[in-house]
């Protein structure tokens, strides 16, 4: 098995991954800490987070016969994160969460995975094994923690010491009893830099999250519309939020990627809100095609460019640009159409009695 596992790490790297651990699959304190963060409701409209039952926390109970867990990370940021934070709040220019610039990570690591257990399989014959990557109830991150691939930290994403947090996640449950790795330990220390830049004040303890007021739940969790107080702190954030890992010191340590299949696609990392807003739904679907965007829908889509619409500068192109959509046929687009143009009708009244005194 020892030889076996350097083998597997071995493989996982001739396949893009910059990290392989194995735990396993204990996680009973995981499990209490879930079971607390659903009972204080923290996970909001994401029912499936408490729908399977155990089966998130308890790997065995998930895929039968499982006794280890292999868990692989690969880096996807496309740029030097200093690109990414001159965007932020940008007076005209869109902000969409850097995991989903490229092509949906889901079907990436899968393939990878894919060949990784196949390649183990050609190896050492049948053996009991299933792939995740965020596709079903896997407690990812604490399996990676156990893994050795890095820390929980106080935003509850997960960092590596070496690397940062940049990266995704993929799992491989399976019955080969592998040695397992020293779980990884914390080193967030004192720091708060993730909970005090926060937007909208998600992080409402160190380790703790509620994501009912975190704008990647918002943008992209929520199929409803956005709480009107959480609305001006989005920004021009219009699909996920990056700001915990932007200003987390330990993302000193991170590096670009080199997968050519998370390189920024029809120009989104730096697209101006107003291009973005004209798209079509068959434009929209075009450009999305094979996109973790793809999964919020037309209407959302155009929800939250209308709020970070909302939020910039008003200018007459602004103002034609959500005068278009007024008739749109979502009731919600709608609403949050309407909300953009009451702000922008209400800094143009302040400035004109500002200029009249």
């Amino acid at each position: 098995m020892a030889a076996l596992k350097a083998d597997i790490i071995r493989w996982s790297a001739e396949l893009g991954f910059q990290q392989l651990g194995v735990s396993n699959i204990d996680l009973a304190e995981a499990e209490d800490r879930l079971e607390q963060w659903l009972r204080d409701d923290y996970h909001g409209a994401m029912d499936y987070m408490q729908k399977h039952g155990l089966k998130r926390s308890r790997p065995g109970q998930l895929v039968p016969g499982t006794v280890r867990v292999i868990s692989a990370r690969m880096d996807y940021m496309p740029e030097q994160q200093e690109h990414a934070a001159d965007l932020l709040d940008h007076e005209s220019r869109a902000y969409i969460s850097r995991y989903a610039l490229g092509r949906d990570y889901h079907k990436v690591l899968r393939g990878r995975l894919q060949k990784l257990a196949s390649r183990i399989e050609r190896q050492i014959g049948d053996y009991g094994y299933r792939v995740f990557v965020d596709s079903a109830p896997v407690l990812e991150k604490p399996i990676a923690e156990k893994a050795g691939i890095g820390w929980i930290g106080k935003h509850t994403n997960l960092i590596n010491q070496n690397a940062g947090s940049w990266f995704f996640l993929g799992e491989l449950y399976t019955d080969l009893p592998l040695p397992v790795d020293e779980a990884a330990t914390g080193h967030c220390g004192s720091c708060r830099a993730c909970i005090d830049v926060c937007p909208t004040d998600a992080i409402v303890a160190p380790y703790t999250l509620d994501a009912r007021r975190c704008i990647s739940y918002l943008t992209i969790e929520l199929r409803d519309a956005i709480p009107v107080e959480f609305r001006e702190a989005i920004g021009n954030r219009i699909y996920g939020c990056d700001d915990c890992q932007l200003y987390c010191p330990w993302n000193k340590f991170a590096q670009p990627t080199g997968e050519a299949d998370f390189a920024p696609r029809h120009g989104l990392d730096s697209a101006e809100l107003l291009a973005l807003f004209a798209w079509t739904e068959s434009q929209w679907r075009e450009r999305t095609a094979g996109s973790a965007i793809r999964r919020i829908g037309f209407d959302c889509w155009l929800r939250n460019i209308a709020v970070a619409l909302g939020n910039a500068t008003t200018t007459p192109a602004v103002i034609r640009a959500l005068e278009s959509r007024v008739d749109a046929e979502s009731d919600m687009v709608v609403e949050h159409v309407e909300w953009a143009l009451a702000r922008h009708e209400s800094r143009t009244t302040s400035s004109q009695e500002i200029s009249d005194v």
